[in-house]
């Protein structure tokens, strides 16, 4: 039998929550690790990063989630896995067009934690 995994992710700025419509994803690693040669690998710190599909509709405050740079994103799992995305600031060109569009966000922050 299957196990449930998709959850909820909850996602504010400006004091307004966004509806997530689709995929959400975390980095499951805080080290980006490449092989040089069998055995031998280099490590680096991982930016930590939430990246979301979302439905942004015609009053939310746009340029308040463009220009925070201070946000607290936070995925709460199904499976009861939680991350906190701290010091987060969007990144990357995010289209949004019509008066309820789905668009896919992206933060990348100072500090992701699971919990």
């Amino acid at each position: 039998m299957g196990q449930k995994v998709a959850g909820t992710c909850y996602v504010k700025a400006a004091g307004r929550q966004l509806e997530i419509t689709g995929a959400v994803e975390c980095p499951l690693a805080d080290k980006e690790r490449e092989t040089i040669k069998r055995g031998f690998y280099s490590e680096k710190d991982a930016i930590p990063y939430v990246e979301v599909d979302a439905l942004v509709d015609a009053n939310f405050p746009r340029a308040a989630l463009m220009n925070d740079t201070n946000q607290t994103v936070t995925v709460e799992f199904e499976n009861t896995h939680v991350y906190v995305l701290s010091g987060a600031y969007m990144v990357g060109e995010r289209p949004v067009t019509g008066d309820d569009a789905k668009a896919p966000l992206r933060w990348e922050g100072v500090r992701g934690d699971w919990l």
